[in-house]
């Protein structure tokens, strides 16, 4: 059984929290991998257990962020497409910056781009087809020869970690014909050849989406992705994967992929595995999770959605319906629930930024009640670069720190008003507990709770510092809790284990 978020760097048991250690745009300068040593410290202290960091494979160019993917083989070594390192850094940094996370509890997860190539070595001369780009099964025109860069040789790495060379062959579709200057999506024919049947039907087959598409049942490919995926776990200590755009690929493949690297030799039985599979239908999420045939984690798109429009909406929008339709309702064990990433940040392909307002809502969601493997952004922890930047999340690393210091223990919900919910985490023998209230109204809400007659006596205040003022616990263990408009509020008891940590708010 892969782990899910159930055991860390150092087997501790805790509550576990990754972190997405990117963004789109920062800065090319090659020193990525040095700033996340440098970082591993401070995220460790704050209960980061997992980074999930962005493609460590050579892109096309050097400012290429690796989803533009050159060469697997290639992670920041050898002299290729422009220089030895890639945007991030070089292979030793790599190598040293996921070590010294892991001397200090935070395991790191490889993004595995393995739908398509680029910066291809050289053209070549193959029968093709140009399709409909609104519908991939529909051909346009006759089969004929076209030019094109599918050719990759790799001539600065030569045969080492791998000797596999690369033609159309290996490949099932391209989107230009260098003869004729023409930009279309040509199918590439051959034997059998096809588009992957077992791929999201939008479009018809959305097998096919950038660069040169990989054909996943060449058995020369698949050889090649395979021992890739044991390889580079093993070469630079890496825990598992994120899997880049799946929807596109083949899930069969997908699922022996995952399976063999928890299989194989050295191999990592435990290996954790996170597909990006974006769409809105919860149905369609379920049906690829339950369809792998092995146990696989999505990245919760439907959530990620609701609080998207929660965020429009404003007090229109009620709170009770904010898991509706998900991923984390229907396969908790499954769900990497997140806020947002790299494609839904301001001026990317599937932007849909969740407004500032609603962030921290949307992060107490997440990060404080029980289900799901909750994934914070870099974006949102320290702001975002580019053309648009956006600040970061006030207090994101108290939310994160009352996760890994008080998010305990049985859950009782008090979800009863559309604008101001409330929950109770009652603690265990380590930890303390904790009252979250969320408020997307425009008045203070406020919540009568139960914490248990226990607790009868104790006084109880905000650890984020926004709700000033403590409350006492009446005789009975009930008291009543509140959060400013818009707001959240986290409520312990004063000398609640760990309490210490938040200081500088009271």
């Amino acid at each position: 059984m892969a782990h899910h978020a159930n055991e860390d760097a150092r087997g501790r048991p805790g509550n576990y929290t990754m972190m997405q250690y990117f963004e789109w745009y920062c800065p090319s300068a090659g020193v990525h991998w040095k700033k996340y040593a440098d970082d591993v410290e401070h995220l460790a202290d704050i209960g980061i257990t997992a980074c999930w960091l962005p493609p460590p494979t050579k892109g096309s160019s050097p400012e290429g962020t690796g989803y533009d993917i050159y060469d697997l083989w290639d992670l920041g070594e050898f002299d290729q497409k422009g220089g030895k390192p890639t945007k991030w850094g070089s292979k030793e940094d790599l190598l040293a910056a996921i070590k010294k996370a892991k001397d200090n509890g935070i395991i790191s997860y490889i993004d595995a781009v393995l739908n398509h190539k680029a910066g291809a070595d050289d053209k070549e001369e193959f029968l093709a087809t140009m399709v409909d780009q609104n519908d991939r099964n529909k051909e346009v025109g006759e089969t004929h020869n076209i030019e094109a860069w599918t050719k990759f040789t790799f001539p600065g790495r030569g045969d080492t970690n791998s000797s596999m060379k690369w033609n159309y062959n290996h490949f099932t579709g391209v989107d230009y014909d260098a003869k004729t200057e023409t930009k279309a999506i040509f199918k590439i024919q051959g034997d059998g050849k096809t588009w992957a049947e077992d791929v999201d039907d939008e479009n018809g087959s959305y097998d096919y989406l950038m660069f040169s598409d990989i054909d996943h049942a060449h058995p020369e490919v698949e050889k090649d992705l395979f021992n890739w995926g044991d390889w580079i776990l093993k070469e630079t200590g890496a825990y598992g994967f994120r899997f880049d755009a799946v929807k596109h690929i083949s899930q069969h493949f997908i699922g022996e992929f995952v399976k063999h690297i928890r299989s194989s030799e050295g191999g990592k039985a435990k290996a954790f595995c996170v597909g990006e599979f974006w769409h809105d239908s919860v149905d369609a999420l379920v049906d690829y999770v339950e369809g792998l045939g092995t146990q696989f984690s999505c990245f919760d798109s439907c959530l990620q959605d609701n609080f998207h429009t929660a965020g429009e909406q404003r007090e229109n929008y009620d709170l009770r319906q904010i898991f509706d339709n998900t991923l984390v309702q229907r396969r908790p064990i499954d769900a990497v629930t997140l806020v947002d990433n790299h494609d839904t940040q301001v001026g990317q392909s599937l932007q849909r930024w969740v407004s500032s307002a609603f962030k921290p809502l949307a992060y107490a969601l997440i990060l404080l009640r029980v289900d799901g493997y909750p994934c914070v952004f870099y974006g949102d922890l320290y702001g975002t670069e580019g053309e648009n930047p956006q600040k970061p999340v006030s207090q994101l690393d108290d939310i994160i720190r009352a996760r890994k210091l008080f998010a305990y223990g049985e859950l009782n919900d008090y979800w009863d008003h559309p604008n101001c919910v409330a929950w109770l985490r009652k603690g265990d023998e380590e930890h303390d507990g904790c009252v979250v209230v969320i408020c997307n109204g425009k008045e203070d809400g406020s919540k009568k709770i139960s914490v248990g007659k226990e607790h009868a006596g104790e006084k109880w205040t905000d650890v984020m510092g926004w709700h000033q003022g403590e409350i006492t616990i009446d005789d009975e263990g009930w008291a009543e809790f509140f959060s400013p408009p818009e707001s959240i509020s986290i409520w312990t008891k004063q000398d609640a284990r760990g309490r210490e940590e938040f200081k500088k708010n009271d």
